[in-house]
């Protein structure tokens, strides 16, 4: 055991002998008590989509998202304009002597309920065989879900008669799964700045046991560049203006073709790899003790449990396991998140198409930014013939980093080691989050996930979280809402 490890076990050894000394009774009864009304509040959430890429029903989800808050004891609850969709900034003062940032999203992903056993937002509880009683529903897991857990815990102490342990800064915004790109309008508002000015660090409630009871703690995420590239015949000036009959393909250009020779150029011959001029200039690898961290993780985490909880047979160039969680938390990626083009259609329909569009996002490691990334890709498309491809960058922004030594991961440790749990330390989420207006310039700030509980399928069909768990290692509803007390306590005392 290395002096870091030891120091950190005897630290959070104390800190759970402190909270076990903390009378938390009186609030395990009352989420016990209110185990319904917080699955309800979740369940009427969940049917009141906010879906920022649709642009529909965004004001209601904001409004809904600041009621939540009042309910839930916030003295100062804001509505705070950006140049998209608003967001919401909160305050709750205590009296404690020490400040917490939370970050939610009140937005989700879009979803097609033909590829849903339940209607992605009616939020129907239903059995699934070897988890337990899960509730299905568009943002279940992402991310309402356990910002539904967090509020539960708010609503618990105001049962119990109990002040927080400590002061709140909240701030929610409806375009994190766009790609946050009006986000720092929000933060840096000076009053905004001001509040978290004087936070000890920022999280966002998440459940992170996976379905064998094991936890994760991310010392990061990786940043992205969510855009499109458009090809146009009109913009080309090749290629027809308007859709042709497809017979014309004999002597016209086609931009379907155009994007797909430029799609070609963005990876190696593998089809993976990515091969944009400059793109991964200044990645940094992945350094030794973040290697360190992998090995211990790809001991202590089940591959074949990973494959089938994914869908997959083979991980990319058939690596091995270790191999392969260094590529998830080390790569850049270059990602198609969707490609059309003409008729998509029942039957045929033969045309010569007069656009295609490709979706893509790109995943930054540290050192990497989002603004470098795109012009990166700007600079090879033009160099490659492919200047006239549209690149609309819709949302994005840079990676994050949070040091181990931080009292906000500390406490994130302790708590899980309290309930019997040796967390899995991980360099970076692979997905990623706008943590970087938190820990970036100017505040400097620690940020990260927390909770215990289990849900999956996020971005996915038959998203779910677990309400009542079949697993005795994996916590239902109740038993993340009581994480979330514990922390609150953890970092009042770290």
């Amino acid at each position: 055991m290395t002096s870091f490890t030891r120091r950190l076990f005897l630290q959070s050894t104390m800190a759970a002998a402190a909270l076990a000394a903390e009378d938390l009774k009186p609030l395990e009864a009352e989420i016990a008590k209110r185990h319904d009304e917080g699955v309800q509040r979740l369940q009427a959430w969940i049917r009141q989509p906010a879906i920022a890429a649709e642009n529909r029903r965004m004001n209601e989800g904001c409004d809904l998202m600041m009621r939540m808050l009042r309910d839930a004891g916030f003295d100062k609850v804001t509505k705070a304009p950006t140049e998209g969709h608003p967001g919401v900034f909160a305050t709750l003062d205590a009296g404690a002597p020490k400040t917490v940032g939370i970050y939610f999203m009140y937005d989700v992903k879009q979803a097609d309920p033909s590829e849903w056993t339940s209607p992605p937002f009616e939020a129907r509880i239903v059995d699934k065989p070897g988890v337990g009683k899960v509730l299905i529903g568009r943002g279940a897991v992402n991310q309402r879900g356990p910002e539904a857990m967090w509020l539960a815990a708010l609503h618990a102490f105001q049962g119990a008669g109990r002040k927080l342990p400590v002061n709140l800064v909240f701030v929610a915004e409806g375009e994190e799964e766009i790609g946050s790109p009006h986000f720092p309008q929000i933060v840096r508002r000076p009053e905004v700045l001001a509040a978290f000015r004087k936070c000890a660090g920022v999280y966002m409630p998440m459940p992170m046991q996976a379905l064998d009871g094991t936890v994760t703690i991310n010392l990061g995420a990786k940043g992205v560049v969510e855009l499109e590239l458009v090809s146009s015949g009109e913009r080309w000036h090749r290629g027809p203006r308007q859709d042709l009959h497809s017979s014309n393909e004999a002597r016209v250009d086609s931009p379907a073709w155009h994007l797909v020779q430029a799609l070609n150029t963005l990876v190696g011959p593998d089809g993976h790899t990515p091969a944009i001029d400059g793109y991964a200039d200044k990645a940094r690898p992945l350094n030794a003790e973040e290697k360190a961290l992998i090995r211990d993780a790809a001991l202590r985490e089940n591959e074949e449990l990973a494959k089938k909880q994914m869908g997959v047979e083979h991980w990319v160039h058939d690596v091995d396991w270790l191999e392969s969680l260094e590529l998830l938390a080390g790569r850049p990626t270059v990602n198609i998140e969707g490609l059309v083009s003409g008729y998509t259609g029942p039957g045929g329909k033969t045309i010569l198409p007069h656009r295609a569009v490709a979706k893509l996002d790109l995943r930054l490691v540290p050192d990497m930014t989002a603004q470098d990334a795109l012009a990166a890709l700007q600079a090879h498309l033009a160099k490659r013939g492919f200047g006239d491809i549209e690149v609309n960058m819709t949302g994005g922004y840079d990676p994050t980093t949070t040091p181990q030594k931080s009292a906000l991961i500390q406490a994130q440790a302790a708590v899980y080691r309290h309930n019997g749990i040796e967390p899995v330390i991980w360099p970076r989420l692979a997905g990623s989050w706008p943590g970087y207006v938190f820990t970036g310039a100017p505040l400097n700030l620690p940020a990260g996930h927390f909770g215990l509980g289990h849900g999956s399928g996020a971005h996915a069909p038959d998203e779910y979280l677990v309400i009542e768990s079949a697993n005795p290692k994996v916590q239902g509803f109740d038993g993340a809402v009581r994480s979330q007390v514990e922390y609150l306590y953890e970092l009042a005392g770290s």
